[in-house]
């Protein structure tokens, strides 16, 4: 009697774990950033949560899906660009899930997935731009390719939301040639940057020369002006030449004085 009482209670205790086991893995416990997308029998019953709920078990499945942004780097490719040249890119792609039901039905693995699709979407738009515009127009390869990789992943319920182009390796013969061409392009500027200049100055010169003329005694002055800065100078010799404007004068009484002596010598031989 008594061994039947001992295995009657062992049975009952086994059964309360069994059910208490059961209880518990009916209980579901999804965070704020996860939802549970429940099947039963086989069947698509939708997510649930966040926070707990039951599910049936044996009948129902959970299966969790992350509804964080998820920050993917996609592996160095090798590209040939439109100008045939070959490098070596790499970007960064930012993407979500916005329908978890997608997510877990039409895709097996989204995130292998959406990888494939970033790489293989990357080597195409890279090839069908020429090195400079991948260079030079960066934003707009980031939206062509932010556009493309999320029209095709849009279907497993999956947003992308950014894709950034992160590092562009050329190899060192293109580096050298882009070198030298920068170089010779900053040549050019000089060269242009320094005939601008010169012919600022010959206009002003021009213009300088055109008040000098109409009026001739600022050319004087100017001069007065020009041996004054050359004066502050101790160690140099200066040779003053004298303008002959400024002998007119002197020229012109010493002209009328000899003419007067000429007059007097002939009265007198008269």
């Amino acid at each position: 009697m008594g061994g039947a009482t001992f295995f009657l209670l062992a049975c009952l205790a086994v059964l309360a774990f069994i059910a208490l086991m059961i209880l518990l893995s009916a209980i579901k416990i999804v965070p704020e950033y996860e939802r549970g997308v429940i099947f039963r029998l086989g069947r698509l019953m939708g997510p649930r949560g966040p926070g707990i709920f039951f599910v049936i078990p044996v009948f129902e499945r959970m299966v969790r899906v992350d509804m964080r942004v998820i920050t993917m780097d996609v592996p160095v490719q090798e590209v040939i660009t439109l100008d045939n040249v070959t490098i070596k890119v790499n970007a960064v792609l930012y993407f979500q899930v916005i329908n978890p039901n997608w997510a877990v039905t039409k895709v097996m693995d989204y995130i292998r997935a959406t990888m494939q699709i970033a790489q293989t979407t990357l080597r195409s738009v890279v090839g069908q731009v020429e090195l400079d515009e991948l260079l030079a127009q960066r934003e707009k390869i980031n939206q062509k390719l932010q556009q493309i990789i999320d029209e095709q992943t849009e279907p497993w319920g999956i947003k992308v939301t950014i894709v950034e182009v992160k590092d562009v390796e050329l190899p060192q013969n293109m580096q050298r040639a882009m070198a030298r061409q920068a170089e010779a392009e900053r040549e050019k500027r000089a060269k242009l940057i320094h005939a601008d200049g010169e012919l600022q100055a010959s206009r002003t010169l021009a213009e300088a020369a055109r008040v000098l003329a109409s009026e001739p005694t600022t050319l004087q002055l100017r001069y007065l002006q020009t041996l004054t800065e050359i004066a502050t100078e101790k160690n140099s010799t200066i040779v003053f030449p004298l303008p002959i404007d400024m002998l007119k004068t002197f020229l012109a009484s010493n002209n009328g004085a000899t003419s007067d002596e000429r007059r007097i010598v002939r009265s007198e031989e008269a």
